[in-house]
């Protein structure tokens, strides 16, 4: 007998639905997918094993969802999780809003009913998709076992159109599981479904907006998040360092510049939007956070500088809107700008000054309260001991309302892409996923978290998790046994006899729960024992939590000033 060809082996072997998937995932370069099993998606895992993906499960979906979003922001891959249907989908749901609003390219992979069992009432049955399409920039139905790959590759690309952020897609158990032979499968190779998304912008406005820098008296730069999504970091450097740039940075943007570089500025940032004469406001939308740009002064030149056409100009008309990559708009502006100075950028030192005797006088305002020796201990004496404690290597997570608003007016990342919070969307919980991610991706950095006690409470069993995967880390809880943040506007608008409607917490010894599950805990009163207990959750090699008992009554400018609370 003849034997067979190539063709002929093809036609005659099969590959199933979840397979599919693996190739998929491995073709975008996902080495891991964050998951709770469930039924309908443990083909996938299968092809994850042959594929060498890791399968890393998680004790809650919307761990898995968050994590995968925080995987993204680390390493600049998607991020991706699995998950089952019904409870397992909506479960997910909070991650993936999250990282909509914080545009973090995400995939989230969502079990579904048979195909033959559709509106009949499966197991877990819900209309996944009519339910996610808000909440992403790309969500669908694989209706076909042959387009499983396909249709994991078009959501990635769809993650990074515009603005990044998440896509969905759901995968009904008949299809996920059957097999199809593989010459019918279309399964796309790296590298070969994607175009660049990198744009350096209209040359025309790179060239006006030079031209604005060259002849500005008091500029100001604010960076945003999408400094570090397109790792943007050394042009940013380069023009506030080249045109004498009084450089403000929020989000994932923090840690551009390192503290005590003559162009990081922090805390002079509504004085400076106030006196400027040019504005420039690089991946940042004009939301809560910019209070809709109305805190910009109405006679500075404004220019917005993002991903996403729709972003530019939303809220504040502006002078000059370009849409593209921030680095290399950064970059050209650079180029087109330098050769033009002649001596504009030092004339601009009277300016820099002013805002830095601005920060110092904060600073000294403060002061008393960040070196405070009372006790309960005083949210900024322990933000400041973080801050001391950091170092070039820490990853800093923030998550939590009152407490977290008060280190970041403290806390300074000292390199690009080590500061990581929930984003515009305000979400508690997103810590100890954060923190997953984080030391699986960079396992070589130390991971230090703070925590709000009400924010560790939501997503905290899976602490358990990184004890499992014996990813050590430092992890603090400003612990206030309340939710400080709402506590402070029940305060404000119905009168202290009613603050404690609905936001009181137990006396949690946080400590304890880490020592339960494995880990390092200590219990801290006393602020003098803040750093040595620091320094201990680090030398012991272990997930840690150190309970800081702090002052319940003590509200960071953040919270007392947002205009809810008015």
């Amino acid at each position: 007998m003849p034997e067979d060809t190539q063709d002929d082996r093809n036609a005659q072997a099969t590959v199933s639905g979840g397979h599919l998937v693996a190739k998929a995932l491995k073709a975008e370069g996902v080495d891991r997918i964050y998951t709770l099993c469930g039924g309908h998606i443990i083909d996938i895992y299968d092809g994850c094993v042959d594929e060498g993906i890791e399968v890393v499960d998680v004790r809650h979906e919307q761990v898995a969802a968050h994590a995968a979003d925080g995987y993204a922001r680390i390493t600049g891959k998607p991020g991706c999780a699995v998950v089952t249907a019904g409870p397992g989908t909506t479960d997910a749901v909070t991650g993936v809003a999250n990282a909509f609003r914080a545009e973090s390219p995400m995939l989230l992979i969502g079990g579904q009913g048979a195909l033959a069992q559709h509106k009949m009432g499966s197991l877990q049955d819900l209309p996944h998709v009519d339910m996610m399409a808000p909440i992403t920039k790309f969500a669908a139905t694989v209706p076909d076992t042959a387009r499983a790959a396909d249709m994991v590759s078009m959501a990635f690309r769809e993650c990074y159109h515009g603005a990044p952020g998440p896509a969905f897609l759901e995968i009904p158990r008949d299809v996920l599981d059957a097999k199809v032979p593989v010459d019918r499968a279309r399964v796309p190779q790296a590298g070969a479904y994607r175009a660049s998304t990198r744009s350096a912008g209209d040359p025309d406005a790179v060239e006006r907006l030079a031209g604005l820098l060259v002849h500005s008296q008091k500029p100001a730069i604010l960076l945003g998040g999408q400094v570090w999504t397109t790792r943007g970091t050394e042009a940013a450097i380069e023009l506030v360092r080249t045109l004498n740039v009084p450089a403000y940075m929020n989000g994932a943007g923090r840690g551009t510049l390192p503290p005590g570089d003559p162009h990081h500025f922090q805390l002079s940032r509504r004085y400076a939007f106030s006196g400027a004469d040019l504005i420039v406001i690089v991946g940042t939308p004009f939301d809560f956070r910019m209070g809709y740009g109305k805190r910009l002064s109405p006679d500075a030149t404004v220019v917005q500088i993002d991903l996403d056409y729709r972003t530019v100009g939303k809220n504040r008309d502006i002078d000059l809107g370009i849409v593209g990559d921030a680095g290399l708009v950064l970059k050209a502006v650079t180029e087109a700008a330098a050769g033009a100075l002649n001596g504009g950028a030092a004339r601009r030192k009277e300016w820099l000054d002013e805002l830095r005797a601005v920060e110092q006088a904060a600073i000294e305002k403060r002061l008393p309260q960040l070196r405070s020796d009372a006790s309960p201990i005083h949210p900024y004496r322990l933000v400041s001991e973080i801050n001391d404690f950091l170092t070039e290597d820490s990853i800093y997570i923030g998550d939590g309302g009152d407490i977290v608003t008060f280190s970041g007016q403290v806390v300074q990342p000292k390199s690009p892409g080590h500061w990581m919070d929930p984003g515009p969307l305000g979400t508690l919980g997103v810590g100890v996923p954060f923190v997953l991610a984080a030391k699986q991706a960079r396992p070589d950095k130390e991971v230090v978290a703070l925590f709000g006690d009400g924010a560790f409470s939501l997503t905290g069993w899976d602490f358990e998790t990184l004890v499992r995967y014996d990813l050590p880390f430092v992890g603090v809880v400003g612990n206030n046994s309340s939710m400080n943040q709402i506590r402070y506007g029940q305060a404000r608008k119905y009168g202290e006899a009613r603050e404690r409607v609905g936001n009181t917490l137990g006396d949690v010894p946080y400590d304890k729960f880490a020592q339960i599950l494995g880990g390092h805990g200590e219990e801290v009163r006393d602020p003098a024992d803040i750093g040595p207990a620091l320094r201990r959750a680090r030398e012991s090699g272990k997930p840690s939590l150190i309970n800081v008992w702090v002052d319940p009554d003590a509200y960071a400018p953040g919270t007392m000033n947002q205009t809810m609370y008015k």
